[in-house]
């Protein structure tokens, strides 16, 4: 299951991810917005990185205009590995390197056929384990002693 989240300069592009999820017959959770009327990222931001922090579900998709916001309220979770991407490569390295169980686009930097593209790269490619785990372990002690 993955939660996806958007505000309204986000909306357009998390449209169009549901649309691919769907297709690949992927359940999804939208956990809003549902409308262009103009709202905070960080209500939405926080829906989904809650339910990925507590696991609720195994992944997070966030769109804002920039992505910028959202990553920056994803992160402040524990156990959230929220990655800003703005092409394949950053989103394949994201998942591989980085295991991040959030991807977080930019709705106005990013046209929908990129961030197609982006989304399935992510999830189509394979947390590398080895010595990324080691670096993800360092995080995890980070997130241990900073949320005690």
């Amino acid at each position: 299951m993955i939660a996806l989240g958007s505000d309204h300069g986000g909306l357009e592009l998390k449209t169009e991810i549901k649309k691919l999820l769907q297709e690949r017959n992927i359940s999804f959770e939208d956990c809003g917005t549902d409308n262009g009327d103009s709202v905070d990222y960080p209500d939405f931001g926080e829906k989904v990185a809650r339910k990925v922090s507590n696991g609720e579900v195994e992944k997070g998709i966030l769109v804002c205009g920039t992505g910028i916001g959202m990553s920056i309220v994803a992160n402040k979770f524990p156990h959230v590995r929220a990655a800003i991407v703005t092409d394949s490569f950053m989103a394949r390295m994201a998942k591989e390197h980085n295991n991040a169980n959030i991807l977080v686009l930019g709705g106005r930097i990013l046209d929908n056929k990129e961030g197609r593209e982006m989304v399935s790269t992510w999830l189509d490619a394979t947390f590398e384990g080895g010595r990324h785990q080691g670096r993800l372990d360092k995080i995890a002690l980070i997130e241990k002693e900073l949320y005690k």
